[in-house]
C-alpha cells in the first residue's frame, strides 16, 4: 500500500515546515458487531504533541492499543516515518520506534531504577541474557541507561528500588525507559493519572521537555494537561472522532460541547483558558 494520503477535513494537518512521522488513514476496530473505532485518521509531524480527548467509552483506549499493535484491527492503513506498520506486532512497531506507555506502571518493583532502564536498554540493542559479562558492552549498557535517568531527572535515585518511589517517580522511570528505545513516536496513556498537582505540573514539564525530534500522542482526562501539552487534540465521541484541530478549534466546537456537556449546556464553560 501507499503513503497515507488523507485529506479528511477531521485529520489535523501537520506543522507547514515539519516532516510527517505518523499517518493513520481509516484505522478502524471492531469487537463483535460492535465499532469501537470507526475509521480514524491522524496525521502527526516531529516534534509536535497531539491530544485525544473524550467521552469515557469513546474508543480511546482501543485506538492506542490498535496504534501500538496490541489489538487487531479491522481495516485501515498505518505508515511510520514513511514505513507501513500495518501488519507488524507491537514488539515490531516498539522496534520501528513507535513506542507506548500504560496506564498503570509496568516496571519490576524489585530491582532498582537503574537495572530497569538497563533492561529496557538491553532489549531495545536485542542483547540476550548472558550467563557471563562483557565490560565494553556492559558499560555502554549501562551509560545509555544513565543518560535516560539523568534526562528524567532522577539521577539522585538510580540505585533505588522501583517499589520505594513515589507513583510520579515512576512515571518518571517509564519516560527513561521509552527514551532508552530511542523513539520517533510516543503513546502517553494517560500519564498524570493519580498524581497529585506537585506531580502532574513535574510531569507535564518532563513531557514538554522531550527531543523534538520525536512526536507524541497522548490520551489524558485533565484537561488542563491537554491544553498545556497539545499542539492540536482530536475528540472522540462513539468511535469517531468528532472534531479535530488546534485547541482554539477545539474548545470552541459545538460539537464538542455537546459530547461532553450535553444538549442546552453550551454556554457553561468546558475548558479553561491555557496560555501557551
Amino acid at each position: 500500500m501507499n503513503p497515507v494520503t488523507a485529506t479528511d477535513p477531521s485529520v489535523p494537518a501537520p506543522a507547514a515546515s515539519a516532516p510527517l512521522l505518523l499517518e493513520v488513514e481509516g484505522l478502524t476496530v471492531r469487537y463483535g458487531a460492535l465499532t469501537a473505532v470507526d475509521s480514524v485518521g491522524m496525521r502527526l509531524a516531529v516534534g509536535r504533541r497531539h491530544a485525544l480527548i473524550g467521552p469515557n467509552g469513546a474508543g480511546k483506549s482501543s485506538l492506542f492499543a490498535a496504534l501500538a499493535g496490541a489489538q487487531r484491527t479491522a481495516g485501515g492503513q498505518i505508515v511510520l516515518d514513511g514505513q507501513e506498520i500495518t501488519g507488524h506486532d507491537e514488539a515490531q512497531r516498539a522496534k520501528a520506534g513507535l513506542v507506548r506507555t500504560y496506564q498503570h506502571s509496568n516496571l519490576f518493583s524489585g530491582l532498582s531504577v537503574l537495572d530497569n532502564v538497563r533492561v529496557g536498554v538491553e532489549r531495545t540493542e536485542g542483547q540476550p541474557l548472558r550467563p557471563w559479562p562483557r565490560r565494553r558492552a556492559d558499560r555502554r549498557i549501562v551509560e545509555a541507561a544513565i543518560e535516560s535517568i539523568e534526562r528524567v531527572g532522577l539521577a539522585d535515585r538510580l540505585n533505588a528500588p522501583v517499589s520505594a518511589l513515589s507513583h510520579g517517580e515512576r512515571r518518571q522511570v517509564e519516560v527513561a525507559l521509552v527514551l532508552a528505545c530511542h523513539p520517533k513516536v510516543v503513546l502517553f496513556d494517560e500519564p498524570t493519572a493519580g498524581m497529585s498537582a506537585a506531580e502532574t505540573h513535574h510531569f507535564a514539564a518532563l513531557i514538554e521537555s522531550l527531543p523534538d525530534t520525536m512526536a507524541a500522542i497522548i490520551i489524558e482526562h485533565d484537561l488542563d494537561v491537554v491544553f498545556r501539552l497539545a499542539h492540536s487534540i482530536s475528540v472522540l465521541a462513539a468511535g469517531k472522532v468528532i472534531a479535530s484541530g488546534t485547541p482554539a478549534q477545539v474548545r470552541d466546537d459545538p460539537a464538542v460541547q455537546e459530547a461532553y456537556l450535553g444538549s442546552g449546556r453550551g454556554d457553561e464553560p468546558l475548558f479553561e483558558e491555557v496560555s501557551r
